[in-house]
């Protein structure tokens, strides 16, 4: 197994264009959804190019889906960190909801829809970020944490992921997963995310900051 490969960074825009207008917690949802699925996406990509076999199709979309919902775990903290319980409440139930119809539109159009007597794609990822939720709540932020972060994810929170996504890979890939995300994978999304979050929150009245996502 290859190291992971590096590549040109992408400018994620993370900052409103107009930073004194306040924005509804689900406004806010809607845009850092859209970042959470385009970091999702690259970390997909980076695993790919640092020579983990991740089949599109079916595995593509296991795949996904753990990492959307590890991000979203993380959203949700940094959310609970920044926002009184009742926005944090409408903002993660929207950002949830944001994800699973994106990721639906997606798996229906590459795998098709599930049968009418299944849940749609949508609702078998909402069943699966109330459940994993639980499981990253257990897990506390790093012992250095930065305080501006929100929540910066301890090394527990990190290894679920990489357990998670042992499942969802060839067994030839499995041994070096849990490293592979814990050393890299991680932490970069990891500091997207909190970049986003910081910026999209911030309403002073100054040039735009854009948070960088590696990837193709």
């Amino acid at each position: 197994m290859s190291t992971t490969l590096r590549r040109p960074a992408i400018r994620v825009k993370s900052h409103w264009f107009k930073p004194g207008d306040a924005k509804s917690p689900a406004e806010q949802a809607s845009a850092m959804a859209f970042i959470v699925w385009r970091v999702a996406r690259q970390m997909l990509e980076r695993m790919r190019g640092a020579g983990f076999e991740i089949e599109p199709g079916a595995a593509y979309f296991a795949f996904l889906r753990e990492v959307l919902v590890f991000l979203a775990a993380l959203t949700d903290r940094i959310a609970a960190a920044r926002l009184a319980p009742g926005d944090r409440i409408e903002f993660t139930t929207a950002f949830v909801r944001h994800l699973a119809r994106t990721l639906q539109d997606n798996e229906d159009e590459l795998l098709g829809a599930p049968p009418p007597e299944n849940p749609s794609h949508a609702d078998s990822f909402i069943d699966l970020v109330n459940e994993l939720m639980q499981h990253y709540a257990e897990f506390g932020a790093a012992p250095d944490a930065a305080e501006d972060a929100g929540f910066e994810p301890g090394f527990a929170f990190l290894r679920y992921l990489g357990h998670r996504l042992e499942a969802t890979l060839p067994e030839k890939d499995k041994r070096w997963v849990v490293d592979q995300v814990m050393a890299v994978e991680a932490p970069e999304s990891v500091a997207i995310v909190q970049g986003a979050m910081r910026d999209l929150y911030d309403t002073s009245p100054r040039r735009a900051r854009r948070t960088t996502l590696s990837g193709n």
